[in-house]
């Protein structure tokens, strides 16, 4: 099936791929060539993407997918390849924003605790990417 993968920079992919896994804000769905027609919104999280026998990992930030007539077409407000992130960096921003929501709470959760979220989120999409990353899951092997 044909896959196009927009982001604000650029197209970051465009190509022919047998399989994806997208976090969907309602859970991870798997999407086969022949599927039904489907638009869908997609949440922080890991984006998995097989060409052939190759499996490529990457966070992916919210967006939106369309998927039909084998052709998915998905707009995302970020994504990077799971290799390409900083653990460390990617922790610290997580540990950061969990902080700053707690005390944004305790007083009264306001913009400061929605933009520590939002940080959170999608923090926590790139390390369990990155996670993935170095150890995929056996069916992924």
């Amino acid at each position: 099936m044909k896959v196009c993968i927009v982001n604000p920079d650029s197209i970051f992919f465009q190509g022919d791929v047998e399989e994806l896994v997208l976090p969907t804000t309602t859970g991870y769905m798997g999407v086969l060539k022949n599927h039904c027609q489907l638009t869908t919104t997609l949440d922080n999280g890991v984006f998995v993407l097989r060409e052939g026998t190759a499996l490529n990992i990457f966070a992916v930030g919210k967006g939106f997918s369309i998927i039909k007539d084998n052709r998915v077409d998905i707009v995302c407000l970020s994504i990077e390849e799971a290799a390409n992130i900083n653990i460390a960096e990617a922790e610290q921003r997580v540990a950061t924003a969990r902080a700053g929501m707690d005390a944004s709470k305790a007083k009264r959760p306001g913009p400061v605790y929605i933009q520590n979220q939002l940080v959170f989120d999608r923090e926590r999409g790139r390390v369990k990417a990155h996670r993935m990353w170095q150890s995929p899951p056996l069916y992924m092997k």
